[in-house]
């Protein structure tokens, strides 16, 4: 059998902060850096406040771009009153990848404990892109990134990946 050749996906990645400034934005850093440093494109980048259309809203614009693959968002995935990522992504999701928050809780739980019930991390597709949201600290960025999202998009991973199945994702909009 011989082994696959990488095939790099083009992400997006948005910080959900009302206080973050691209200068001291050290979880969309963190994200930028281990998307490039595992070959993959980093395609865009913004900052948005903690409002649920402001978020969808730009969620839906990289959907509808061409040149975006993934998205992963950071920031607001709390409890709190602002926290509204979640919220904002499921407004714009086809279909949630539920096993994601699951297995995001048991990788946190290996780090922080029972704290890792105060997360919401989500996953889902639309229009044929993946979107996650994680938690705003760069550790818990780390966390979903080193022991999930590297290997998912990672086209030599076995038995499985997202990559060999996102040209399917928007194959019901194909069907007559």
């Amino acid at each position: 059998m011989t082994e696959r050749d990488f095939i790099p996906m083009r992400f997006a990645v948005l910080t959900v902060s009302d206080s973050r400034t691209a200068a001291d934005d050290r979880s969309g850093d963190t994200l930028a850096e281990r998307i490039a440093g595992a070959g993959h494109v980093p395609a865009a980048r913004r900052i948005v406040t903690d409002d649920r259309a402001a978020i969808a809203d730009q969620l839906r614009a990289w959907v509808a771009d061409p040149g975006i693959d993934v998205v992963l968002s950071t920031g607001g995935t709390g409890l709190t009153g602002r926290d509204v990522t979640v919220e904002a992504h499921r407004d714009v999701y086809e279909k949630e990848v539920e096993a994601f928050a699951t297995v995001f809780t048991i990788v946190s739980m290996r780090k922080i404990g029972t704290s890792a019930v105060q997360s919401r991390a989500t996953g889902g597709v639309a229009g044929g892109t993946w979107l996650f949201a994680l938690p705003g600290s760069p550790g818990a960025c780390r966390d979903a990134w080193d022991e999930i999202l590297v290997h998912q998009f990672d086209y030599r991973h076995k038995p499985c990946n997202f990559v060999e199945i996102t040209p399917r994702l928007d194959e019901h909009l194909r069907r007559k």
